[in-house]
């Protein structure tokens, strides 16, 4: 096993949990984290929630629970080569969704407007709240009293009305700090994960092309090397050896110039790492001028593609609908989430009825709220 480096985050250094428990006995702190993550209920259903493509349009497309199995593979390959912590690494990337909506980022922000007037709906806040609060397992706390290091790379970004109400582990946004390297660099293997793999999706729903996407550096110069050495190569397997090549150019280029950076930078422990003034997990400035011209070719061709669009307005009116038929009558909620509607309505920090019906809603699958929508909002559906 190699030696993990001095600014590695370790248990030995670790801040702990918020509910002190006895070490583990066979396993390390992050592990039990990782292993807490995986059998969670939030975990499970991150199976039927959208990454782009709504879950029942297919069974090939991604959904959050693949994306998060493919950030952490990423993540660890990317620890491993910075002699960083591995275990905390992928416990971060398989939790950092945990929070989010039904039906993607479409989802995400049709709660959040209806949740404006109750302090607002944010994933990453969301996710960190069904590690704390939401998850039911455990007889001694409420939710995975997971490490701080891991809550601390869950939350990636956050308000700063949000953070003064989070203790420890939202002072680095009000003292404008960094998280561990663990942090940040899943929070790149999560973009260079979703650039990539929606280039594939894309391509296999046809809703962009390779004569597009050949005018993005990023895709043509893996592309064309491809082409050039496998002439006789059919399309699909042409697609996955060149989203292969693109996802190694970002590792390697991430791996390199964090490298060089470190080097310069010599911090000797964590603390160091928190200290500096700047994130320490770097893409080189060629890379990012390519990562910002895919991410536009995306959002342009992918993102808002007509079809794409069609079902984000579908998912809108479903959240909205079902947020305002919970607000105005408590008692269409299963009686679990009518409870905590009620016992939370008092309660002016988490917004009471509000905050209950969002947790309920963000809880969701695609396929569980297009259901209740149809139970609950429209004449003569299932019951």
């Amino acid at each position: 096993m190699t030696e993990l480096a001095g600014y590695a985050a370790t248990d030995k250094h670790s801040r702990g949990r918020r509910y002190q428990e006895p070490p583990p006995a066979n396993r390390s702190e992050y592990q039990r984290d990782r292993d807490r993550i995986i059998h969670s209920a939030a975990f499970r259903r991150l199976e039927y929630k959208t990454q782009v493509f709504v879950n029942h349009e297919g069974d090939l497309y991604r959904t959050r629970l693949t994306h998060s199995i493919e950030v952490a593979q990423i993540a660890r390959s990317i620890a491993r080569a910075l002699r960083l912590n591995e275990d905390l690494t992928e416990a971060i990337a398989l939790a950092h969704d945990l929070g989010h909506t039904p039906f993607g980022h479409a989802g995400q922000d049709a709660l959040n407007n209806k949740m404006r007037m109750f302090n607002g709906f944010e994933h990453n806040l969301q996710s960190l709240r069904v590690v704390d609060e939401l998850e039911e397992r455990y007889a001694e706390f409420q939710g995975l009293n997971l490490t701080f290091e891991s809550r601390e790379g869950i939350l990636k970004h956050c308000s700063i009305p949000h953070a003064r109400k989070l203790g420890e582990v939202g002072e680095r946004f009000l003292r404008h700090s960094q998280p561990s390297l663990e942090a940040q660099l899943t929070n790149l293997a999560d973009e260079i994960a979703y650039n990539s793999h929606d280039v594939d999706d894309g391509l296999r729903s046809g809703l962009i092309t390779i004569k597009q996407l050949r005018g993005v550096e990023l895709f043509s110069n893996p592309y064309n090397e491809v082409k050039n050495s496998y002439p006789e190569l059919n399309e699909r397997r042409t697609i996955y050896e060149v989203v292969r090549r693109i996802i190694n150019l970002q590792v390697s280029d991430l791996i390199r110039n964090t490298e060089e950076l470190l080097l310069s930078e010599q911090p000797g422990n964590i603390d160091d790492i928190r200290a500096a003034g700047k994130p320490l997990i770097i893409f080189s400035d060629e890379m990012r001028s390519r990562n910002r011209e895919l991410k536009h070719f995306l959002r342009t061709n992918l993102y808002q593609h007509y079809r794409v669009h069609r079902m984000s307005t579908k998912a809108v009116t479903i959240i909205h609908e079902l947020f305002d038929a919970f607000m105005n009558d408590t008692r269409l909620l299963p009686p679990d989430t009518a409870i905590k509607a009620g016992a939370l309505e008092q309660d002016k920090r988490q917004c009471g009825q509000a905050r209950a019906i969002a947790d309920y809603i963000a809880g969701m699958t695609d396929r569980y709220a297009i259901r209740e929508y149809q139970r609950i909002c429209q004449p003569l559906g299932p019951t």
